[in-house]
């Protein structure tokens, strides 16, 4: 599915476009990163929500610690590759060959994996690069590749 600024109830200004939050209360249920082109008109929805401070504080520090409550909705093998990718510490990439030797897995399961992560920043996914370049990001849609590569120089610093 495609993002839409008119599917998320909470919006929030990013360097890269805009961060959409999908929330049940205090329950995030899905966070979705997009790009200027996209983001241009968007506005700041709800923000009161306990998601909000936690991603703007990353947004200007990428050390600061998400205690977002979500609801993790996975397969089993999805769920063991998001828990990888959460150990890779900021400022650090793996490769998919990396993470897949790691779980006794391949590449193009853990990429089909990492493409189906409905919690990037928490779930770092930018983290995880080709042997030979940056890799795919937000499973192609258009502008994603700039967002990792904003995500990942921010973690740099």
């Amino acid at each position: 599915m495609k993002p839409s600024l008119n599917t998320y109830e909470i919006l929030i200004e990013a360097p890269f476009g805009a961060v959409g939050v999908r929330a049940q209360g205090e329950l995030v249920t899905e966070i979705a990163l997009l790009p200027a082109a996209l983001a241009r008109s968007a506005e700041s929805l709800n923000a009161h929500h306990v998601s909000t401070s936690q991603i703007q504080a990353y947004l200007k520090s990428p050390r600061a610690q998400f205690k977002i409550k979500h609801e993790v909705v996975g397969t089993p093998y999805q769920r063991l590759v998001w828990q990888a990718i959460s150990e890779i510490p900021c400022g650090e990439t793996r490769t998919y060959a990396e993470l897949a030797q790691q779980i006794g897995s391949g590449p193009r399961a853990v990429a089909n994996a990492c493409g189906a992560n409905p919690f990037p920043l928490v779930v770092p996914c930018h983290r995880v690069v080709a042997k030979n370049g940056l890799g795919g990001f937000m499973q192609g849609f258009e502008g994603g590749l700039e967002i990792k590569k904003w995500l990942l120089a921010h973690e740099s610093k």
